[in-house]
């Protein structure tokens, strides 16, 4: 469902149109992946001796003659952590049309959907520092706790250009340590560092993730036609770093060249080392519709259930 980003400010309710959104997703998949979520409990599983027999099923009992517990939902769902770059360069391109507005609506469609299928879910946002941290649940209050909180972000202005960074490394380190059971990640973030010692800690830290057993879902998410490909017409720009407000004025043919193999050459090593973690890495652009992060999303699901 392709969405004009510049459009979402007209939307009151972020919480309708991540609904929305999610409905139209679903409607185009051939086979919904809420089968089966109606009934009671998802499945069983044999009765160990020892342990309580307050979920034996004993009308299969009596059928099968053998012990089985049913397994419920909460024994069976996902924890996922929403983990949301809000830096000063996610705000690039242009206001209405920026990375941070494309990461804000996927992530409450995310959301939508995680808690549709009775996953529990929080929300992370970071720069140089963790901002927002939430616990993760699954009740439909929580739902809306984490809808607002993203509403109230997509209409905060972008903060004044001071040297403020991201600290991808520090905010994954800090929550690896924190997330006391196996749990999705999913993280939204341009990943653009100051330099490779800044992305090899990146990397690092999602390394920490794997090692603490967590599954994790990278989207890169970049405005494709300038950030990757350069494509400027052919004039004079003062071109600004979003973060440290530097300028540097010159003509796009000037470096677009260099600039092009440079870039190509990040994202290649950026995708070969998350495969090495076995970490799904997902370049999206914010000129693309949203269907490619929520079927993403499914794909890594079926895997870790």
């Amino acid at each position: 469902m392709p969405i004009d980003l510049a459009a979402i400010r007209s939307f009151e309710n972020l919480e309708f149109l991540a609904r929305q959104l999610v409905d139209g997703f679903i409607t185009g998949l051939h086979q919904s992946p809420y089968h089966g979520f109606s009934v009671e409990f998802s499945e069983h599983r044999l009765y160990n001796p020892g342990e309580s027999t307050r979920h034996i099923d004993w009308k299969v009992f009596a059928r099968t003659d053998k012990l089985f517990v049913k397994r419920y939902e909460e024994e069976t769902n996902l924890r996922a952590h929403l983990l949301l770059d809000v830096s000063p360069s996610m705000y690039y391109p242009a206001p209405g049309h920026d990375k941070l507005k494309f990461s804000i609506l996927a992530a409450a469609a995310l959301t939508t959907l995680l808690t549709r299928q009775r996953d529990a879910v929080g929300l992370v946002t970071f720069a140089d520092t963790i901002e927002l941290q939430t616990p993760v649940r699954s009740t439909s209050t929580h739902r809306h706790t984490l809808l607002l909180a993203l509403q109230q972000l997509l209409e905060r202005p972008p903060a004044p250009k001071s040297g403020r960074g991201t600290d991808v490394a520090g905010t994954i380190h800090a929550i690896a340590q924190q997330i006391p059971k196996r749990s999705l990640v999913i993280v939204f973030s341009d990943m653009l560092g100051r330099g490779v010692a800044e992305q090899d800690a990146a990397l690092s830290a999602l390394q920490h993730l794997k090692h603490q057993h967590h599954e994790v879902l990278l989207f890169h998410v970049l405005d494709r036609a300038t950030e990757a490909d350069f494509e400027f017409s052919e004039r004079p720009y003062i071109f600004e770093d979003v973060e440290t407000g530097l300028e540097i004025k010159l003509q796009p043919s000037q470096i677009k060249e260099q600039y092009r193999a440079a870039m190509t050459a990040y994202e290649q090593e950026l995708a070969q080392r998350c495969g090495q973690l076995r970490i799904d890495f997902v370049p999206v652009d914010v000129r693309e519709p949203f269907e490619k992060v929520l079927y993403a999303y499914l794909v890594k699901r079926g895997k870790v259930r």
